[in-house]
């Protein structure tokens, strides 16, 4: 339980950090463009080595396909909706996107711990981390530039932080004694959701700032994910 606590908590306060780094930070937009891709780099391959593999093991390829076009519908249906109400120049739709599927992702990291060491899920929830952070920093960003004021700003990433850390820790109390096909669709309904997000929102947002070395940083971020697969071996 203390294992879940502390990776839940870690995972979800790079949120928090990322908002501070977006309302006070000054990073060259290069800089920041290229880290944002090298976290999407990191997430794209975590989520099909730490969800879509042992999702397909566990529940068959035809529910993991599903799981994954379910996620990815709904994550791309809400993200239309709140670019048409709240334009996404202010930060909203880079909100919605870690919402929609950090909530999920949580769930999925929670169940990654059942029965399982912190190395395990270290992979997936290295990846959580390194992309929640530059993400958190673009969206604050963007509102503080839409003149949102810098304390509701910090109150909404603190919000989904915490709102994510009870996603992760709920994930592994109530679903503990589900079945194996359950959690694997769960896990795919994540993974759609993320490579949606990182379709929509995090590699055009790193293109826009850093597009000569965007390519570069998203093989960086997957080798990355490859090194922190092997702790799990």
């Amino acid at each position: 339980m203390l294992t879940l606590i502390i990776v839940s908590v870690i995972v979800s306060a790079a949120l928090i950090v990322g908002a501070v780094w977006g309302v006070y930070g000054k990073l060259p937009k290069q800089v920041e463009g290229f880290i944002i891709a090298l976290a999407g780099g990191a997430l794209i391959a975590s989520v099909m080595s730490e969800l879509v593999t042992p999702s397909i093991e566990e529940a068959g390829l035809l529910w993991a396909v599903l799981g994954v076009g379910i996620g990815a519908a709904v994550f791309t249906g809400v993200d239309y909706l709140i670019d048409e109400k709240w334009n996404s120049s202010s930060g909203g739709g880079l909100l919605a996107a870690i919402s929609l599927d950090g909530i999920p992702e949580n769930l999925a990291l929670g169940v990654a711990l059942i029965g399982a060491g912190p190395k395990e899920v270290a992979a997936l929830a290295g990846s959580i981390l390194l992309s929640n952070l530059p993400e958190a920093a673009g969206g604050a960003k963007q509102m503080r530039d839409g003149d949102m004021s810098k304390k509701k700003i910090l109150l909404l990433w603190s919000a989904t932080a915490g709102i994510l850390s009870v996603a992760a820790i709920g994930g592994n109390l109530l679903l503990e004694g589900a079945p194996d096909e359950a959690l694997g669709v769960i896990r795919c309904i994540a993974a759609g959701a993320v490579v949606a997000s990182l379709a929509t929102e995090v590699f055009p947002q790193a293109f826009r700032e850093d597009h000569h070395m965007t390519g570069i940083a998203v093989s960086l971020g997957l080798i990355l994910s490859v090194l922190l697969s092997s702790l799990s071996g």
